[in-house]
């Protein structure tokens, strides 16, 4: 979970890069608050992005500033805590079709709080509230998951499937039922947060396109374009990378890319948990 607070006249958007998780944004900004321009549409207030939002921009026009918290939810943990999130793929919903009559009262709790630390707690209480371990995706559909993260995208769907002791068409199924996207698509989308995340630290596209194992700078274009819309340059200089290393985790070492220095984290973070 990460706060952030823009006081006085805001103008202009972020990108959403693309991320391996669901993301919650609770607008808690007095007025108008945020302005979602995605490919469905503009829509104000809070929502829920997908795994792979498209062209997804946040900003707002307020006069008073925008508030705004972010949570960051594991796709299986999402399932249980949100219910099945095939719609979410790849849009973005209002939090309110998604979290229920309950989200309303929630925001007015969290916006009442005085600290991001009470606001902290408020969120993960009202998360944890409404988990439901009968609404968790197989233990094969999650295992696959983390075989995914642990290779850092690199993995095949046929040594997928053999891991989880399922066939390879089973395991599609259930996987794209279950957490919203087909496993070769989710195996993009961690390798190309692997690559962002070196991109936004610096590291030339040539030499993140070797090391995340795409088969050459052309090919780490087309698919940064693909999930994002924007080029490796642009993609590594998106405030949304910036945010903190909680939000947005800094890279482990990679051994064939030489250390750098960590980025700043954004002015307009106030807090991270």
């Amino acid at each position: 979970m990460a706060g952030f607070r823009r006081l006085g006249p805001v103008q202009g958007e972020i990108a959403m890069v693309a991320h391996p998780s669901i993301t919650l944004f609770v607008d808690l900004s007095e007025g108008s608050g945020i302005v979602q321009d995605s490919d469905g549409g503009r829509a104000h207030g809070s929502s829920v992005a997908g795994l792979a939002p498209g062209d997804l921009r946040l900003g707002g026009r307020a006069v008073g500033g925008i508030e705004c918290l972010q949570i960051r939810l594991a796709p299986p943990l999402a399932v249980a805590v949100l219910g099945a999130t095939a719609d979410l793929g790849g849009t973005v919903a209002p939090l309110e079709d998604v979290w229920g009559r309950d989200a309303e009262r929630t925001e007015d709790r969290l916006r009442a709080a005085d600290t991001w630390d009470e606001r902290f707690a408020i969120a993960a209480d009202a998360l944890g509230r409404r988990l439901d371990a009968r609404r968790s995706p197989d233990p094969e559909v999650a295992a696959a998951w983390e075989l995914i993260l642990a290779g850092r995208g690199r993995v095949g769907v046929d040594n997928l499937a053999n891991e989880v002791g399922w066939s390879r068409k089973r395991l599609w199924s259930r996987f794209r039922s279950q957490l919203g996207l087909a496993p070769k698509r989710a195996a993009r989308l961690v390798r190309f947060d692997h690559a962002a995340r070196l991109l936004a630290a610096g590291h030339p596209a040539a030499r993140v396109a070797a090391s995340t194992g795409y088969a050459d700078q052309a090919h780490l274009h087309r698919e940064v374009k693909a999930f994002t819309g924007m080029t490796p340059t642009a993609v590594a200089a998106a405030p949304w990378l910036a945010i903190d290393d909680v939000a947005w985790p800094a890279p482990q070492a990679d051994p064939s890319l030489p250390p750098l220095p960590s980025r700043p984290a954004s002015s307009e973070r106030i807090a991270a948990r």
